[in-house]
C-alpha cells in the first residue's frame, strides 16, 4: 500500500508558531525555577511514546512572559537531543499550564491528522534510520529544529490513521505487559542478590583502616583513547566486583610517572567521587593480569590477606547495611558526592573467620552464576520483544497491520 509521505512541518496547525522550541539562554535559567506553578517540559519528560511525569515549575508571572512556548494537552513533544532520536510523546491531559524548555520541540498538529499517528510515526524504523543520517554532534547527538520539521510522516486518510492506531495500541499493550514482567524479573534478581549479601553481613566489625596495610589515591594524569602510556582504570571499568578494561583509556603522556598508582592483583578499588550517589562506594578487586594504573576518582586499599579476603571486603561494601552507611558519608550539598580516606578508614566491615569468608564467597558465586544465567534468558526475551516492536511499527506504517497481522 502506498501513501503520500509529507514532512512534519506540513502537519502543523494553522496558527502562528505552531512548531517551536523552548526559550534559550537567560530567558529560562535555573534561578527561575520555583516549588510550584506552571510546568516546564524538559528532556527528561519526553519518553519514547510516553510522557514521564518529572516536575519542574516556574512562576505564573514568568510563564506569562514565555507564552510563545506554551504547551497544551495533546501537543506533540519532540526531544532534539539524546541517544534515541527522534523521541516523542504527547502532552497529557492533566499537564496544566506549561512551556517547553530548550532542546524540546512543541508541535501543535492540524486537526485533520491523528496526533497518535504522528507520535507513533516517530518510532518507526525508517524514521530512526533517517534521523541517524541527519543528526549531528559526537558526545550528545542532536536534531536541529530545521531537521525536525522535515521528519517524513506517511499520511493515509484520517479514518485509516485511526483504525491502524487502534490496532497498533492493542498489540503494543501486550508487548508492554510482557516487558513489564521481564523488568520485574530483573528487579527480583537484584533483590535476591541484596538479600544474600545482607545474610552474609556477619562477624566482628573492624574499621577498614585496620584491615589494610596500604591505601591511597590514584593518578590525575590525563588519559585518552589510544594514548601511548599505560592503561588507567577509571570508574566505568569497575563492573560486577572486578576490573573490566574493555573500555580502555591510556595515559596521554608516555613519560608521565604513574609508578605509585600501578595496580597489583588483590588491590581493592573504591569509587570516591561522582555526581551519582549510586556509583559512590562502588568497588572492585583487581584480578591477575591487570597491568594498569588507577585514576584519582578512585581510592585503593591493599588488605591484609592473612586476615581478610579482598573479595570479602568488596562483597561487604555492597551489602545494604554498609551501603546505607556510605551514602550519608558521601553526601554533598553541591551535587558532587565525595568520599575520602578520612571518611572510609573508620568504616566498619564485618570480618568472620577466613573459613567462614570462603564459605560465604562460594555461596555468593553460586548465586551470581545462577542469576547470570537467568539474566541472560531475560535479556534474550527483551531483545525478542524489541524485535517484535520494530516489526509491529514496520507493519503499521506499511498498511500490513490492517491485514490481520499476528505477532508470534
Amino acid at each position: 500500500m502506498t501513501w503520500p509521505v509529507v514532512p512534519l512541518n506540513d502537519l502543523q496547525a494553522d496558527e502562528p508558531r505552531a512548531i517551536t522550541d523552548g526559550p534559550f539562554g537567560s530567558n529560562l535559567a535555573s534561578r527561575h525555577y520555583t516549588d510550584h506553578g506552571p510546568r516546564v517540559v524538559r528532556l527528561q519528560n519526553i519518553g519514547d511514546g510516553s510522557f514521564i511525569d518529572e516536575k519542574a515549575h516556574i512562576s505564573q508571572e514568568h510563564f506569562e512572559s514565555l507564552r510563545a512556548h506554551e504547551v497544551l494537552a495533546g501537543d506533540l513533544l519532540v526531544a532534539s537531543l539524546g541517544e534515541v532520536l527522534p523521541r516523542a510523546c504527547l502532552a497529557p491531559p492533566a499537564l496544566g499550564p506549561a512551556i517547553v524548555k530548550a532542546d524540546c520541540i512543541r508541535v501543535r498538529l492540524h486537526p485533520d491528522v491523528d496526533r497518535r499517528w504522528v507520535m507513533y510515526a516517530m518510532q518507526r524504523p525508517e524514521v530512526r534510520r533517517w534521523a541517524d543520517s541527519h543528526r549531528h554532534g559526537m558526545g550528545r547527538p542532536r536534531l536541529g529544529l530545521k531537521v525536525i520539521r522535515q521528519i517524513p510522516v506517511p499520511l493515509p486518510p484520517l479514518e485509516e490513521q485511526r483504525r491502524i492506531v487502534e490496532l497498533l495500541e492493542d498489540h503494543l499493550s501486550r508487548l508492554d505487559a510482557a516487558n513489564a514482567g521481564l523488568a520485574s524479573s530483573m528487579h527480583l534478581l537484584d533483590a535476591l542478590k541484596r538479600s544474600v549479601l545482607a545474610e552474609l553481613h556477619d562477624g566482628d566489625l573492624v574499621p577498614l583502616a585496620e584491615l589494610a596495610w596500604d591505601s591511597g589515591y590514584g593518578t590525575s594524569e590525563k588519559c585518552v583513547v589510544d594514548g601511548p602510556g599505560v592503561p588507567v582504570v577509571r570508574i566505568p571499568n569497575l563492573a560486577n566486583g572486578i576490573v573490566d578494561l574493555s573500555d580502555e583509556k591510556r595515559v596521554a603522556d608516555v613519560n608521565a610517572d604513574v609508578s605509585s598508582s600501578m595496580l597489583t592483583a588483590g588491590d581493592l578499588l573504591i569509587v570516591r567521587t561522582n555526581g551519582s550517589v549510586d556509583l559512590i562506594g562502588r568497588s572492585a578487586v583487581v584480578q591477575d593480569g591487570i597491568d594498569a594504573a588507577f585514576a584519582s576518582y578512585l581510592i585503593r586499599y591493599r588488605v591484609r590477606k592473612e586476615r581478610v579476603r579482598p573479595a570479602w571486603v568488596q562483597a561487604m561494601l555492597s551489602t545494604p547495611q554498609v551501603r546505607c552507611t556510605i551514602e550519608p558519608l558521601a553526601a554533598s550539598s553541591a551535587g558532587q558526592h565525595n568520599l575520602s580516606l578520612a571518611k572510609l578508614d573508620p568504616l566498619k566491615i564485618p570480618v568472620p573467620s577466613l573459613e567462614q569468608q570462603d564459605t560465604g564467597l562460594a555461596r555468593l558465586r553460586e548465586v551470581d552464576g545462577n542469576a547470570a544465567s537467568l539474566r541472560s534468558d531475560i535479556e534474550r526475551a527483551q531483545s525478542h520483544c524489541a524485535g517484535l516492536r520494530r516489526s509491529l511499527f514496520a507493519a503499521a506504517f506499511s498498511g500490513q497491520l490492517t491485514a490481520e497481522m499476528t505477532i508470534a
